[in-house]
């Protein structure tokens, strides 16, 4: 059960970055700056948590896997969400990236051999339906949504990655390689490109929003949920994550909230509903 609520307060706290990310760039800053300070100030204060726990960085073996998937994993599946908007429509974007509960659930068999359910499948034929319905895609050129197909095949591949490394570190000491690590490649475009700093406070309320809210406390939970109930429920429970930014944008941004998307919504709710009655099940048993 706690796994399961690091999982759903995981997908709840990303489901806030899309709308503080708005307000970021209402206020001048670009992509590559907001991704920057993001990972930046997050790291730094992980790794001053971790200095206060008297815990030290992982070594070896886990501290590459941690260094890779922060560097490589996190800003390669980033970088190619954000080109993918410019060629297809956010909707058509974001479905396609939540096709990675799937995905993860496929490779989890061949990894873990982790055996995937009739209640599982039937949870993410929903989630993925509820999801399409939620996100309301439209059309874009092949190249978008290539890209957007690439970035949930990445954040798979993050996701086990992670489930592996998570047997033998903390959340608390992955996080702050992860962030640390994608803040020095991140760092490394904003510099090509030019950093866009916050024009008043608040850009950088925003940025404080984003790096607690969007940032250090969902991808702890993420991985804590990792370790307590494995890579396939914890990818089928974050597809809450569109409702939420959904929910978010009827209430702060004043957008219509359409009956197809609560519809998804609802069906995106009945899967998580599946996943949490057949974990307890099984933990029960």
């Amino acid at each position: 059960m706690v796994g399961i609520g690091f999982a759903a307060l995981s997908a709840a706290c990303f489901g806030t970055l899309g709308i503080l990310g708005r307000y970021a760039y209402q206020d001048g800053l670009d992509a590559y700056t907001t991704l920057f300070l993001r990972f930046a100030i997050a790291g730094s204060i992980m790794t001053a948590w971790l200095f206060l726990r008297r815990e030290s960085f992982p070594r070896g073996k886990n501290l590459l896997s941690l260094v890779i998937m922060g560097a490589v994993g996190y800003t390669l599946q980033g970088l190619c969400y954000l080109l993918a908007v410019k060629y297809a429509s956010p909707g058509l974007v974001a479905l396609l990236l939540y096709l990675y509960p799937v995905l993860v659930a496929g490779l989890s068999t061949l990894v873990f051999k982790e055996k995937i359910g009739r209640v599982k499948f039937l949870a993410l034929a929903l989630a993925l339906i509820g999801t399409a319905l939620t996100v309301n895609p439209g059309g874009g050129q092949f190249s978008g949504a290539l890209l957007a197909i690439a970035a949930a095949v990445i954040y798979s591949a993050y996701i086990i990655v992670g489930a592996r490394v998570m047997r033998e570190v903390s959340a608390f000491q992955s996080s702050a390689v992860i962030f640390t690590s994608a803040s020095a490649s991140v760092g490394v475009m904003m510099m090509v490109n030019g950093p866009h700093l916050p024009a008043s406070s608040q850009g950088w309320l925003a940025v404080g929003g984003i790096v607690i809210f969007s940032t250090i406390i969902p991808v702890v939970t993420f991985l804590a949920a990792l370790q307590r109930i494995g890579p396939t429920n914890t990818s089928m429970l974050s597809t809450l994550e569109p409702v939420v930014t959904v929910l978010l944008s009827a209430v702060l941004l004043g957008e219509v909230l359409a009956p197809v998307s609560l519809a998804g919504g609802i069906l995106i709710i009945l899967a998580t509903l599946l996943v949490t009655h057949n974990e307890l099940r099984s933990g029960n048993a």
